[in-house]
């Protein structure tokens, strides 16, 4: 079991920037792929990123490319989600996930998900 909790998140304006943190339990974080997702008010929950086990690997949205950066710490179990120059389309809540399978971000069936956090970008 994989217990993943989210931090950094709240209100900026439109141009700002927000650092999302995830940290996980567990002593097998570097088996694991990483990632974010979100969900903004009556949509659907879609991938933002994704990072391999070793970090040497990453996927970003189209929709993020350029302004959002994903890295991990493995000495610390942490994943996070730097955002840079944030629209008002970005406000929603931020998922993480993990799953020993990078196929599962985009296939479905994560194995592990955080409580989500939200985040509001104001124009």
């Amino acid at each position: 079991q994989v217990q993943l909790v989210e931090s950094g998140g709240g209100l900026v304006q439109a141009g700002g920037s927000l650092r999302l943190s995830c940290a996980a339990d567990g002593r097998t974080f570097n088996s694991y792929t990483m990632g974010w997702f979100r969900q903004a008010p009556g949509k659907e929950r879609d991938v933002v990123a994704s990072i391999s086990c070793c970090g040497a690997s990453t996927y970003l949205a189209d929709s993020v490319k350029g302004r959002f950066t994903i890295s991990r710490d493995n000495a610390k179990n942490t994943v996070y989600l730097q955002m840079n120059s944030l629209k008002a389309e970005d406000t929603a809540v931020y998922y993480c996930a993990a799953d020993r399978s990078a196929t599962a971000f985009f296939n479905g069936g994560i194995d592990y998900w955080g409580k989500g956090i939200l985040v509001t970008v104001s124009s």
